[in-house]
Parts: structure tokens; C-alpha cells; sequence
């Protein structure tokens, strides 16, 4: 059976993408191939499965630990290898691009909370990613404030725009409009 089928098979078995690429390392002995099948079973596209992969190649599939599998298939989905990319909306996008002022006007950002805001922006989950940024306040010698929290009014105002916005937002909005006035 052909890698991506046999991971298309498990996945709609309900083994998690990690356990998929463990099942499949495990058998063929060849990580990268194993983790090419799981990105394409899951439709992600070649080109972003293989960018995706050659960042982490030599990190995790070049020289593997025999037994490592299951390890490895939980890295590469915590690392965000098998997210599903989802297609944004133009409202969307622009969220994105307030987001990533805000960034910017932060000042700086820890690498683990720019790789949490990555993933979200890859697969959607705008409103976590909002919720994050709101909590989060720009460094004192280094952010815009004034910039930092305009940004995020104005995603804010674009999030409650969509279809059954989350109501969290609505709270998150008002402090975000609060801090822009005492900046």
C-alpha cells in the first residue's frame, strides 16, 4: 500500500497524526518518507509539507534513535509539521497583518509564544491568537504601546465582524481600547 494511503487509512481510524507517522516509521524505517505521507494524507500541500520538513530534517528525520518513533511523531506535531493550513478570508488576512504590527510594536517576543502565534495564523484560530496577544503587554524600553494596542483594536473590531464571533473577543476588545487610551 502506498505511504500516504496507509496514512490517509490511519488517520481515518482516528490515530493522531504523531501516532500515524510512529505507525509508519516503524514499519518502512524511513522518517522523512513517513512524515511526507502523514503532510500529504492530511492534504496539506507538497510544496509547504516539503518546506516544512527540510526545517526540521536534520534535527529529527536525518539520524533518528532506533525507537524513537513515537517521540519524534509528537515533536514533529508539536513543531506544527501536520497543521492544516487554512485558507483565510480577506477579513481574515487583514486580521493577520494587525497582528503582526502588534508584533512588531511589541518589542520583542518570546520564541515560543511567536511559534504558538504562527501556528494559530496557519490554521485559523484567530481568536486564540488575539486572546494571546491581548494578555500580553508590550516591552517597556523597547514596544510602541500606542502602536501595540491600536493594532489590536482595530483586529479586534474586524474579529467581531465574523459570523458568531467569539465573546471572549468582545472582552478582550475592551481592554485592548483601554489600554490604547492610557498609552
Amino acid at each position: 500500500m502506498h505511504l500516504a494511503a496507509l496514512a490517509r487509512h490511519a488517520l481515518s481510524r482516528g490515530r493522531t497524526p504523531a501516532a500515524t507517522y510512529a505507525l509508519l516509521a516503524r514499519r518502512t524505517r524511513k522518517p522523512l518518507p513517513s512524515a511526507r505521507a502523514v503532510c500529504l494524507a492530511l492534504t496539506i500541500p507538497l510544496a509547504e509539507t516539503t518546506r516544512r520538513l527540510n526545517d526540521c530534517y536534520d534535527a529529527l528525520l536525518a539520524n533518528p534513535r532506533p525507537n524513537s518513533e513515537t517521540d519524534t511523531g509528537e515533536l514533529l506535531e508539536a513543531l506544527g509539521v501536520f497543521d492544516i493550513p487554512k485558507s483565510l478570508t480577506d477579513t481574515e488576512l487583514a486580521v493577520v497583518e494587525h497582528f503582526l504590527a502588534a508584533v512588531d510594536a511589541m518589542g520583542g517576543i518570546r520564541p515560543g509564544h511567536h511559534h504558538g502565534l504562527q501556528r494559530w495564523f496557519t490554521t485559523g484560530n484567530l481568536t486564540a491568537a488575539y486572546l494571546s496577544l491581548a494578555a500580553t503587554h508590550p516591552l517597556p524600553r523597547t514596544g510602541n504601546p500606542t502602536t501595540y494596542w491600536t493594532a489590536l483594536t482595530t483586529a479586534g473590531e474586524l474579529l467581531t465582524t465574523t459570523p458568531n464571533p467569539d465573546t471572549r473577543i468582545t472582552y478582550a476588545l475592551t481592554h485592548c481600547r483601554t489600554q490604547a487610551t492610557h498609552t
